[in-house]
């Protein structure tokens, strides 16, 4: 009997120990594929915030939610199964997933930046009367969950790239913990962003001058935050495109790109000593942005300019 319980305990042990392992290999997993995933979260943190501009205070945090649990279908109802299913029978169709995605974030990235440039709006936009707050609130919804769509499946997507490796189970345990953290996170981050000027009128309401101050501060910083994640919304979705484009063209066997990239990231970082690490990334970022603005006005132009799509509303406005 001692020997039973002794085996019994020992066989406990080794079941805990790997259990501690497989642990282990999922958060580091998780880890790696939540640092690759980063420049697709900074884009989805930077445009979400736009999906708010316009709405009743008081239905901000409410559309928020809306987009939010569209986000988590998103990832867990549609994407994580198949994306399991992708990269067990698959495989190889990850990287031009990857780069599908990729141009799609090239192209988002390129047209808001033309339409800055020229002025020449596509769709409907914000400054369009709103005549049915109530349907306007459904359409912004449903546009930002379907945009969440693309950008979740390229973190996605670059996350089963990391663990490709990992066994099934794994695969979806990390994928289900990217989706769950990155999703809280871009939301929780709106949530606060598009709340500050609210913020900073309950501070101002305060009777002490310091409260008045830093009150006033929020409201006169919200207008510029906004302008600055447009801005850096539109530069992330170029670099975070453009640097698919070519780890995608790299691993099909294109490496002039990657290589060029890489060979001026290095000069930069041994040319600018201690900064070398940050300066030689923003170079290998400006010259993925690059080539993600190249290949987006591409598609604009074709989109836009070729195929008309786009144009159909303002073709009719102009007819009545």
């Amino acid at each position: 009997m001692p020997g039973g319980l002794a085996a019994l305990l020992d066989d406990v042990s080794i079941i805990a120990r790997a259990a501690a392992a497989s642990v282990d290999d999922v958060a580091a997993a998780a880890g790696r594929a939540g640092s690759k995933t980063a420049g697709v979260v900074i884009d989805d943190a930077a445009v979400t915030p736009s999906y708010v501009t316009g709405m009743s205070p008081a239905r901000e945090l409410p559309l928020i939610w809306n987009i939010t649990k569209g986000s988590l279908k998103n990832k867990l109802l549609i994407l994580l199964p198949g994306a399991l299913l992708l990269s067990e029978f698959l495989p190889g169709a990850i990287i031009f997933l990857l780069m599908l995605g990729g141009a799609y974030l090239s192209y988002e990235g390129a047209e808001k930046l033309m339409e800055k440039l020229s002025g020449e709006k596509h769709g409907e936009t914000l400054e369009d009367p709103i005549e049915d707050p109530v349907q306007f609130e459904k359409k912004r919804t449903a546009s930002a969950i379907r945009t969440d769509l693309i950008l979740s499946a390229e973190i996605m997507a670059i996350t089963l790239n990391e663990v490709a490796m990992e066994s099934l189970l794994t695969r979806g345990i990390v994928l289900a913990l990217v989706g769950v953290a990155v999703t809280v996170f871009v939301y929780g981050a709106v949530a606060i962003i598009v709340k500050l000027d609210d913020v900073g009128l309950h501070i101002l309401e305060k009777p002490s001058d310091s409260a008045k101050k830093i009150g006033q501060m929020l409201l006169n910083a919200m207008p510029k935050i906004l302008i600055a994640l447009s801005v850096i919304g539109t530069v992330a979705m170029l670099w975070v495109g453009g640097g698919i484009i070519i780890h995608g063209l790299h691993e099909l066997g294109f490496h002039t790109l990657a290589d060029f990239g890489q060979g001026l990231e290095h000069g930069v970082e041994e040319l600018t000593g201690g900064l070398g690490g940050i300066l030689g990334w923003a170079t290998y970022a400006a010259i993925s942005a690059a080539v993600g603005l190249g290949l987006g006005a591409v598609l604009f132009l074709v989109i836009h300019k070729v195929f008309r799509i786009g144009h159909a509303d303002a073709d009719k406005g102009a007819a009545h």
